[in-house]
């Protein structure tokens, strides 16, 4: 039971051991670095949360944002009814927008947001925490992806499960979207493009490549 009286520090700290998340996890959610949450919590730095911020985490826990330090709402909350699906937020960013090695920059701020379906998310078999939503650019990954779609990349899915599949990585300094396909030599696979008119790199040295996600969804819009 939440008592509006509580600190929202206190209550942020019990919400997340209640749904067994962590500190790291809920900063990567809100685009930050991996000690925000738990500086907020522990150290009171800072001193409240951002609006956005507070937004994303009150709809994530399904909170009201004054319960995390947001204004009073004149008007009253309605609780979530039973059988109404619970719907979390993960940020949406463009491939323009990353950076670092083997990850998308956690300084870098989504771009905007998409809600999502918290039951159909755990049926993909992600955290909401560990994905994002990006764009993606160029006509490489035609017809399988095409310029300008979505997709959803499962930031937990990487260089340590590697598998046929499509990934989003890093090449030569340069962030894409490709085929990953596994060679029969332990340790060796292929970079490929599905579009015939871009190049492939077969049997190259694992070293070279940093792996930033499993794509596990694509949405388009239609003409």
């Amino acid at each position: 039971m939440i008592s509006p009286a509580e600190d929202p520090r206190s209550l942020l700290d019990r919400l997340i051991a209640e749904r067994g998340e962590n500190y790291a996890d809920l900063s990567r959610l809100l685009r930050r670095n991996p000690a925000y949450i738990q500086q907020f919590i522990k150290r009171g730095t800072p001193r409240k949360l951002d609006e956005e911020d507070r937004r994303i985490l009150a709809r994530y826990f399904g909170v009201a944002e004054e319960l995390l330090g947001g204004p009073a709402r004149r008007e009253p909350v309605i609780p979530r009814q039973r059988g109404l699906p619970s719907v979390v937020t993960v940020p949406r960013l463009t491939l323009g927008a990353s950076a670092g090695g083997g990850s998308l920059d956690e300084d870098e701020r989504a771009a905007g947001i998409m809600a999502f379906d918290a039951a159909w998310l755990r049926h993909l078999g992600v955290k909401p925490q560990r994905v994002s939503v990006i764009r993606v650019d160029g006509e490489s990954m035609a017809p399988t992806l095409s310029d300008g779609d979505d997709i959803m990349v499962d930031h937990e899915d990487g260089a340590m499960r590697l598998r046929d599949g499509v990934y989003v990585l890093r090449l030569d300094g340069v962030l894409m979207v490709k085929r990953i396909a596994m060679g029969p030599l332990r340790g060796q696979f292929s970079v490929l493009s599905d579009n015939p008119h871009y190049p492939d790199w077969t049997d190259i040295d694992p070293a070279l490549v940093d792996i930033v996600g499993r794509v596990v969804w694509t949405g388009r819009r239609l003409a």
